[in-house]
């Protein structure tokens, strides 16, 4: 346990050097937000990768891969890779001739002020969300940890307790270095939390398959059963039908369909929508190696998320073959193992890679929210002639009070996921921004691939219908009325409905139908 301890000490130590040295002395708002664009590209990539793999990702797909036995989850990336190729020529490209701070001024470019405030606001609510959610997730692994030490189950108000105490821990240290340091600390924590990662899943791999009797040949030899291993799954079934096969694919939510269709959507909304994710890719030193950056970690991610997997069906053959006590919830049994069956060293090691997770994601996400509401909505309305150093000190503000609205979306997390304990947790995280983000990618591609449709007006009601047909798809007024006590609505026997992974595509599609409608008010000539 000690030397567990120096490990993660040790891991924190570094961290908090590295992002307090490396932005501390930032004078203006554009050195602050994206480094002055000086980041190398490689330092860009690893900070992209640091974000996508937050610790949702390190628990989550470990529990996908167990309770699936397959890498279905995995053929999501796939469509990844293209998206990030359109994102570097369609989206990064413009920003890059904008220059822009925050994507939503692009906004104001191409329609006009109110449609940039509604897309932020859209980013500000549903990055907050998510990545609160995240915040959750990061302690699972804590929690466990304690309840072993303890040697007994605690009761849901001590085991809230614990998710406080170690949320508000792990908060509070991201947002030192983030506050003082800005997206250098961020880009360079996230460096060093990209290595951390990989080295911790290499030997996370080793360490399975040394416990599982026979190693490798002895897993594969247990991995029989009709769907075990499978990258590629079609969700066709043709005693269904046509209608019956179009409603399978569209409710399963990891089929090749959902990859080359669903996850593009997704991708091209988190990676060219999202300020959280975009503030990364411009501080590349230019246009061109911030689209290469892009692209390139599109390649890297496929085998980190196959490595995620791979933990969680090998650890699906170790407790089947080697039956003893573990938790019943299945997002606690990769942590389970890790603290029980790790050695000493390498247990602080795991320990400190799901910190990296977490505290990359959450840096990122303090520092894209900071800078979105500081730059689209106080200074344009409250102090739009603010000196540097006032500037500064708003966007400094703004992160601390982000932090605390993390906090406590975290803490309802804990709560519902206590009071619910068999919640799956990567449908939830990657679902959530599924209401919004498509609507939100809609506008944004009305106005980079048309030249003379979208309006303030048009755009928020394209959005608006985006998000009334999603939540219709996913059956949200039923679950609204029935969480308040009212009983379900059965939306499901009138209305198609469809899983996480196509609820971007579908709102994006209606979005964008509807804007196109409305015709500009002020044309903005665009480049071919």
């Amino acid at each position: 346990m000690i030397i567990d301890l120096i490990v993660v000490g040790a891991y924190f130590t570094l961290i908090l050097w590295i992002g307090l040295s490396r932005g501390a002395r930032e004078k203006t708002l554009k050195g602050y937000a994206l480094a002055d664009r000086a980041i190398p590209w490689w330092a860009v990539v690893a900070s992209i990768l640091a974000a996508e793999i937050s610790a949702a990702t390190f628990l989550g797909a470990p529990t996908e891969g167990f309770e699936k036995r397959s890498f279905a989850y995995a053929q999501l990336a796939i469509g990844t890779i293209i998206a990030r190729v359109l994102v570097a020529v369609i989206f990064v490209r413009k920003f890059y001739e904008l220059g822009v701070v925050s994507i939503y001024e692009y906004l104001e470019h191409r329609f006009g002020r109110i449609t940039r405030c509604t897309g932020s606001i859209v980013f500000l609510l549903t990055r907050a969300l998510a990545s609160g959610t995240r915040l959750y997730v990061a302690a699972i692994f804590l929690v466990v940890a304690i309840e072993l030490e303890w040697g007994h189950t605690p009761s849901s108000g001590q085991e809230l307790l614990i998710y406080g105490i170690i949320q508000i821990a792990l908060i509070l240290l991201t947002a030192v270095y983030t506050t003082i340091g800005g997206i250098k600390a961020v880009v360079w924590t996230d460096f060093i939390q990209a290595g951390v990662l990989v080295l911790s899943l290499v030997t996370m791999l080793v360490i399975l398959l040394l416990n599982i009797p026979g190693g490798w040949s002895g897993a594969m030899a247990h991995l029989h059963r009709p769907g075990d291993l499978q990258f590629i799954s079609t969700g066709i079934d043709t005693s269904k039908g046509l209608w019956g096969n179009i409603t399978g694919i569209l409710t399963n939510e990891y089929t090749i369909f959902a990859a080359l269709l669903g996850s593009v959507f997704i991708t091209l909304a988190t990676h060219g929508t999202d300020q959280d994710m975009v503030q990364r890719m411009l501080t590349a030193k230019s246009s061109r190696q911030s689209q290469w950056s892009v692209g390139i970690s599109g390649f890297i991610d496929l085998p980190i998320t196959l490595a995620f997997l791979f933990i969680g069906i090998l650890l699906n053959v170790y407790y089947n073959l080697l039956p003893q006590p573990h938790p019943k919830e299945t997002n606690e049994i990769f942590p389970y193992f890790v603290l029980t069956k790790m050695p000493w060293g390498l247990r602080g090691l795991i320990v400190a890679a799901l910190l990296a997770t977490a505290m990359g994601s959450l840096s990122t996400a303090l520092n894209s929210l900071a800078t979105s509401f500081a730059k689209d909505f106080y200074l344009p309305f409250i102090e739009p002639a603010a000196p540097e150093e006032r500037k500064l000190v708003i966007v400094r503000l703004s992160t601390v009070a982000f932090a605390g609205c993390l906090m406590l979306i975290g803490l309802t997390t804990s709560y519902i996921a206590i009071l619910h304990p068999d919640t799956r947790i990567l449908p939830i995280v990657l679902g959530s921004f599924g209401y919004t983000y498509g609507s939100l990618l809609g506008v944004f591609l009305t106005g980079l691939l048309t030249k003379t449709r979208g309006n303030d007006f048009g755009n928020i009601l394209g959005m608006l219908a985006g998000f009334f047909v999603v939540a219709l798809m996913t059956n949200l007024p039923g679950d609204i009325s029935e969480m308040l006590g009212f009983g379900p609505i059965p939306l499901d026997h009138y209305i198609p409905q469809i899983a996480f992974s196509w609820r971007v595509m579908f709102g994006c599609l209606v979005t964008f139908g509807v804007c196109c409608l409305f015709r500009s008010k002020h044309l903005v000539p665009q480049e071919s």
